[in-house]
């Protein structure tokens, strides 16, 4: 498949997928121009996984979710950095209130990924293929970055599309192409197919997307579950799923894979206390407010815990959310040594509804927030160390 000008007549629906490229990373470089065209690693400590890799990095066999060991093992060379979510989430605000106030039926999916709906839209805003590259460009002109944009008559489809020209790609795919597209799809690429379904596939002679319809669907069932039938569905392109517009977050949460594992209850506080201020800034700058706190705890043997309290009212104050942070962290036996550490906020509200039954407590989670916002500005204008909350 290609950018070739393939007409749009005829096309049911018409969705767009954006994606851009290597996301983290490519921000780092663009920071940092003595990282361009090095394989840069952006993930949390040596015991943590790689969010992002760049295609430099990618060569090497690095991708996300690898264990940073195992990349530092393939990629020794490698530049290997922290994640810096509050720049990431600025660049993605950017982008995503762009595709928001041009287009009118938009889907963001994660920080870096979203859809688009453009089905009968072509009088008012022109054919997709030109929307698409004016799109790249935007991107490009107000970003300094690059995205890969897949077109199809679902999102399904899209998404493969989009991934099909990386990085700085553009590829539509007509009704009439779906089964050539398909047959061209190597079977792991299907969303949900991960290693052990990749293995059973590779037992049955499965390694192209059509291949799955030589059984039917009642062997797919006994072999995957119910997620048999939805592997034959993707076989024949089918995918009815709307691109679903104003989606929110359900929850807000920032976490660490400590260097060492400890039961040092002091280290244990200073990360809840660096997490509440990413989650609560966050929390700010996408005016969410939330009534339910988590706190997150893995233990050295990987069991995992979370504890949750839900608060009278909705808050986005820090203050609020390491109090009830600390005081779960402190209820919690510690068992053995921790591993991983965290915090976050879900269960939101508008934040235009009644703060609480009590005005004397409004007030002083408001005085709290207006604190918290000033704050903010000052991390914004001098750097996240400029101002630190007392412990």
């Amino acid at each position: 498949m290609g950018e070739e000008e393939w007409a749009c007549e005829g096309m049911k629906r018409t969705i767009l997928h954006l994606d851009m490229d290597a996301f983290y990373a490519s921000i780092e470089q663009l920071d940092n121009p003595a990282l361009r065209g090095r394989p840069v690693i952006v993930g949390g400590s040596r015991r943590g996984v790689a969010s992002t890799a760049s295609y430099e990095a990618r060569a090497y066999g690095v991708h996300s979710a690898m264990p940073i060991f195992q990349a530092k093992r393939l990629c020794p060379h490698g530049v290997f950095l922290p994640v810096r979510m509050d720049r990431y989430q600025e660049v993605s605000g950017t982008i995503m209130a762009f595709l928001d106030k041009a287009f009118p039926v938009f889907e963001q999916v994660s920080i870096d990924e979203a859809y688009l709906d453009l089905t009968g839209t072509e009088r008012l805003l022109g054919y997709p293929l030109a929307l698409a590259r004016s799109i790249k460009e935007w991107i490009r002109k107000e970003t300094g970055l690059t995205c890969s944009i897949g077109i199809a008559p679902n999102k399904f489809l899209a998404k493969m599309a989009s991934d099909w020209k990386k990085p700085d790609g553009l590829t539509l795919i007509e009704e009439d192409q779906v089964e050539t597209f398909l047959k061209d799809l190597p079977v792991r690429k299907l969303p949900g197919v991960g290693q052990k379904a990749a293995e059973i596939c590779s037992g049955l002679g499965i390694a192209r997307a059509t291949d799955l319809r030589k059984f039917p669907e009642s062997i797919l069932v006994r072999k995957f579950g119910k997620f048999g039938s939805h592997l034959m569905e993707l076989a024949h392109g089918i995918d009815p799923s709307p691109v679903v517009p104003d989606s929110e977050p359900k929850s807000i949460s920032a976490e660490e894979t400590l260097e060492e594992n400890t039961e040092d209850q002091e280290v244990l506080r200073k990360c809840l206390l660096d997490q509440a201020e990413a989650v609560g800034r966050r929390l700010r700058r996408n005016r969410l407010r939330g009534r339910t706190i988590i706190l997150k705890l893995k233990y050295s043997d990987f069991h995992l815990i979370t504890r949750s309290r839900t608060i009278d009212s909705p808050t986005d104050s820090t203050k609020t959310i390491i109090g009830v942070a600390l005081e779960l962290l402190e209820k919690e036996r510690i068992g053995s040594k921790v591993r991983l550490i965290g915090v976050g906020v879900s269960n939101f509200e508008e934040k235009a509804q009644q703060l609480a039954l009590f005005e004397k407590s409004a007030s002083l989670d408001e005085k709290q927030t207006r604190l918290d916002r000033a704050m903010d500005q000052v991390s914004e204008r001098f750097g996240d160390d400029a101002l630190k909350r007392g412990s």
